[in-house]
């Protein structure tokens, strides 16, 4: 397994990182402990879950996936052997069930998500704290296009307010590093600018899509992560389980996510679908396992800190795991290239 450094943290994580939010629904408590005894035994030692996990997340079984955690930590006694990444629920009509449904990033909120998370991971510390998605209206969750809005509770809170708070989470002992996720190159450099000139905390990481079909993180954040080292946490490397191909020719396998879940429809476009077909049958052609493929591009970035998988059975993640080992050649990357530029970013 290759490790790679959280920001400036000088944490060294995994680049293969669990990702856990199946945990509490698609996948029972011991399905969940036998995944983390494998991950940990491979060398994985980076989990990520949020407070609003399990997805989809539900009054039922919002909070399922960090027991879980917590309940395996109690009974391995091995806290001490992973970096736990989790995160604070932003604000969104499908989550009011989250904390009665006070989603902004305020210290009332940000105290009350933190101590919410230590009491069920069973734990007295987070490793990386994050921001799910920003409260201030931007494009994120797919949406290209920005659209200005002037009126006062767009902002959401001052950053400069969310990153104090955390300030005194990581005085506190309570959280060792904190990161965002689905955030813009503005909120980015912004946090940075603030962590920088008045003290606050570093954002470390950055957790958004990137996938062989969704690539836009390349546009305007992978410079900043390269140059301010904050490396991105990649999600959805797999663009939910359809680069493996399972899904072509309307397949929909028992038990598979976007078979149980429909709605969930990001990367089934009908774009998304013809470039998916190209890159399932590039892989084919050259031997290679087409899900080990896109995540091995994934793997392959400079700006990569750790690449964000989820599974649902053993055998997936183990064959997950081993895209850590493979190397793409050049004409392999060519390829990929002439069929991401015939078609940019199908399923953002």
């Amino acid at each position: 397994m290759h490790y790679s450094k959280l920001g400036r943290t000088g944490i060294d994580v995994s680049r293969i990182c669990l990702g856990t939010m199946t945990y509490g629904q698609q996948n029972s408590q011991n399905e969940g402990f036998a995944q983390m005894d494998m991950a940990l035994d491979r060398g994985i030692n980076f989990f990520d879950t949020a407070e609003m996990y399990s997805v989809p997340s539900s009054p039922e079984t919002q909070g399922s996936t960090e027991r879980v955690i917590g309940n395996w930590f109690a009974e391995r006694n091995n806290r001490d052997k992973v970096v736990l990444g989790t995160k604070i629920t932003g604000p969104g009509e499908s989550f009011k069930h989250v904390r009665g449904g006070d989603l902004s990033f305020g210290e009332k909120q940000i105290t009350e998500a933190v101590n919410q998370s230590l009491q069920r991971l069973r734990t007295d510390y987070i490793d990386l704290y994050q921001i799910h998605w920003p409260d201030r209206s931007t494009n994120f969750f797919g949406r290209l296009g920005y659209t200005h809005d002037d009126s006062p509770q767009a902002g959401g809170t001052p950053l400069q307010e969310t990153l104090t708070v955390l300030a005194k989470m990581v005085k506190a002992g309570k959280i060792r590093a904190v990161g965002c996720s689905n955030e813009t190159p503005w909120g980015l450099m912004k946090m940075l600018e603030l962590a920088e000139s008045i003290g606050l905390p570093r954002m470390a990481s950055i957790q958004n899509p990137y996938s062989l079909l969704n690539r836009t993180f390349e546009i305007g954040l992978a410079e900043v992560s390269i140059r301010e080292d904050c490396g991105l946490t990649a999600y959805s490397p797999l663009a939910m389980g359809t680069l493996s191909g399972k899904y072509l020719g309307g397949a929909k396998p028992p038990d598979a996510r976007l078979t149980l879940f429909p709605h969930y429809g990001r990367y089934v476009t009908e774009r998304g679908i013809v470039a998916t077909q190209k890159y399932v049958d590039l892989a084919k052609s050259n031997g290679l396992d087409p899900a080990q493929m896109a995540l091995a591009y994934v793997n392959s970035r400079r700006f990569l800190t750790s690449n964000v998988i989820g599974a649902t059975t053993l055998q997936q993640l183990e064959s997950n795991i081993e895209s850590d080992d493979i190397i793409l050649d050049d004409s392999i990357l060519e390829s990929i290239e002439t069929i991401h530029m015939a078609d940019p970013n199908p399923a953002p």
